[in-house]
């Protein structure tokens, strides 16, 4: 009788080119593993590259986890010119004349920056995913029709300026953003050139980190063979660990609460790894009273 072939179980680290969804990279990525049960931690934009964080097999119910990590961008936004959707494949709604750029000065784009750091109410781009009435604002924009979206909460925690240089009609910003999930750097670019009266867009956008992982580390090409991050060392690297005993690991896979045992909970983790003596993911904690119980487990793995 033959074996049964070992699915595919952990978390793929894959550096997006340009010019590409990332669905595309998900449908890719499902063939070389020989899967359908991928899934992903956040999208990019087609013109964007860098960062994308895929689950695989049981893996993906990790990537809940995940989703709202901080990030780290290296972009280029160009002042003098706007665009409708804030980035270089929209048309361009309004075009700096040559005396308003002249009059933007280096100590006021820093200015420009520094009023964008921090925690700031954004808008987001007419043209993203977020949802109006149940659809995406980007179907309704191309539609014609018009799209209203209300300001979020977001921290940008870093918006450094790398390099800065005159180029026709324009001047470009190379920078850098550490910031909170859910941040626009097409806005920030949009709001920048807002508030220096001549109008912005972004040109380039890499994304470079999600949370504890870097593109550095992550594939470009997806053949079969992909190197997978094993669920217990992701899990660990983001929510810190639990440990347990075999018998503790058997409880919390039966649904049962490891009673008293709250106090080994550190009080900043709120939803820590429980990994077992052998070094595998049980699933997920949380404190209950005195108690642990387990929030999301995943099938046990062969030793």
């Amino acid at each position: 009788m033959l074996e049964p072939v070992p699915q595919p179980n952990g978390i793929l680290l894959v550096d997006k080119p340009g010019a590409v969804t990332s669905h595309d990279v998900v449908a890719r990525a499902r063939r070389a593993l020989n899967t359908r049960k991928i899934g992903h931690a956040g999208t990019l934009d087609p013109m964007a590259t860098g960062l994308l964080v895929l689950g695989v097999g049981p893996a993906t119910r990790l990537l809940t986890y995940l989703v709202g990590l901080d990030k780290t961008y290296e972009a280029t936004i160009r002042l003098g010119v706007a665009t409708a959707s804030d980035d270089a494949d929209g048309t361009v709604t309004h075009t700096a004349d040559a005396a308003a750029l002249a009059a933007v000065t280096p100590d006021a784009i820093r200015a420009g920056i520094a009023a964008l750091t921090g925690e700031i109410d954004q808008v987001p781009s007419t043209v993203s995913a977020i949802k109006v009435g149940g659809k995406r604002a980007y179907d309704l924009a191309r539609a014609g029709q018009r799209v209203e979206l209300k300001a979020r909460r977001v921290t940008v925690s870093g918006f450094a300026l790398s390099r800065l240089r005159p180029v026709p009609g324009g001047i470009d910003l190379e920078v850098v953003v550490d910031c909170s999930s859910g941040t626009y750097i097409r806005a920030l670019a949009r709001d920048l050139g807002a508030a220096l009266g001549v109008g912005g867009h972004l040109t380039a956008l890499r994304r470079t980190r999600i949370g504890p992982f870097e593109v550095r580390d992550a594939v470009i090409e997806l053949a079969p063979g992909l190197p997978l991050r094993a669920p217990a060392e992701v899990a660990a690297s983001v929510l810190g660990t639990f440990p347990v005993t075999a018998d503790e690991a058997r409880d919390l896979r039966h649904g049962k609460r490891l009673a008293g045992a709250a106090h080994r909970v550190s009080a900043v983790q709120a939803t820590p790894a429980a990994i077992d003596p052998d070094g595998r993911l049980v699933g997920i904690v949380e404190r209950r009273g005195d108690d642990v119980k387990s929030v999301m487990n995943l099938a046990e793995e062969a030793s």
